[in-house]
């Protein structure tokens, strides 16, 4: 069929089906193809669509600095499909963030952070893996119970889970894509985990904080994907954790992967979660926000009320320009 150009009903491209397309094509002709359900061109070797498709997660449509997007959130683990054609993406991959220590315990890392573009995706199934978040700690034992984020991976991109917050009796916070703070100190220093710091390629989140050696027992943050938990001096109250890192791939900015705040003992005061959703320590600490890789806050002094809290689960984000 030719081209129809109609001032009421616009154009309609020439068609046909895989079997009937022209038998000597030239570069750069195109038409459209029913049994695929596309628009498809001639490259000089082979017919490629001339559109780009891809299906998974939940798909909106935006406009960021005057260009058109489309944007491909996932808040739970499932596919990208790329149907037909090519693309650049850009991508934001974030972790599950780690638990809070359980009594006294230092906030959990920030899940790993890692953003950029020029990714290319061919047509092919991609599986996009969210990570869960940590559990908090539970006990008081040498054998802390709280436990680190999950890895976040979408095609070659894989995010390291938050590391997990230590206790006032198993001192050392977890590594991670951001380190878990150190536990209450109890009289010796307690340091926090390691990140995969700036230093690092790629890096992806920051250490956690250092609890000074004394008795007055404050635990340190958690680390965040912008900046390391904070350490304590010798108070009682606990370090906050490490800022997150804001995004606009959405087109409005939020910021995530922010360190849990670190545990306290009998009447000081809990370490703030950091920005990006990272969980509040204390006596009822709260969790890392769903969907941020927050880490966990810290758990409280007192035995009957020790438990850490759980880390916040990840998310991975894809968008592409169109039109």
């Amino acid at each position: 069929m030719s081209i129809k150009l109609d001032g009421t009903n616009g154009i309609t491209n020439a068609s046909w089906t895989t079997a009937t397309r022209p038998s000597s094509p030239v570069a750069g002709q195109q038409g459209y193809n029913s049994d695929v359900g596309y628009t498809e061109v001639y490259n000089g070797s082979q017919w490629v669509s001339a559109v780009f498709i891809a299906e998974g997660g939940t798909v909106t449509e935006i406009t960021d600095g005057g260009v058109d997007y489309k944007v491909h959130t996932f808040t739970t683990s499932g596919t990208f499909e790329v149907i037909a054609g090519s693309a650049t993406v850009e991508y934001l991959v974030v972790a599950g963030g780690g638990g809070g220590g359980g009594y006294i315990g230092g906030g959990g890392g920030a899940g790993g952070y890692r953003t950029g573009t020029g990714l290319d995706v061919t047509p092919q199934s991609y599986a996009v893996t969210v990570g869960g978040g940590g559990s908090g700690g539970t006990d008081v034992s040498t054998s802390n119970t709280a436990t680190a984020g999950n890895d976040s991976v979408f095609s070659t991109i894989t995010s390291t889970g938050g590391g997990l917050g230590a206790n006032a009796y198993n001192r050392t916070g977890g590594s991670g894509g951001s380190g878990g703070g150190g536990g209450g100190a109890n009289g010796s220093t307690s340091p926090g985990g390691a990140g995969n710091t700036p230093s690092t390629d790629p890096s992806q989140g920051n250490n956690g904080g250092t609890a000074a050696a004394s008795t007055n027992y404050g635990a340190a943050g958690g680390g965040g994907a912008s900046a390391v938990g904070a350490s304590t001096s010798g108070n009682d109250n606990g370090g906050a954790g490490g800022a997150g890192t804001a995004s606009s791939i959405t087109g409005t900015s939020v910021t995530r992967a922010g360190g849990g705040g670190g545990g306290t003992y009998y009447g000081g005061s809990g370490g703030a979660g950091g920005a990006g959703g990272g969980g509040n320590a204390g006596s009822s600490p709260t969790g890392g926000t769903v969907n941020t890789g927050g880490g966990g806050g810290g758990g409280g002094g007192s035995e009957a009320t020790s438990a850490g809290a759980n880390g916040g689960s990840g998310i991975v984000i894809i968008r592409y320009a169109i039109g």
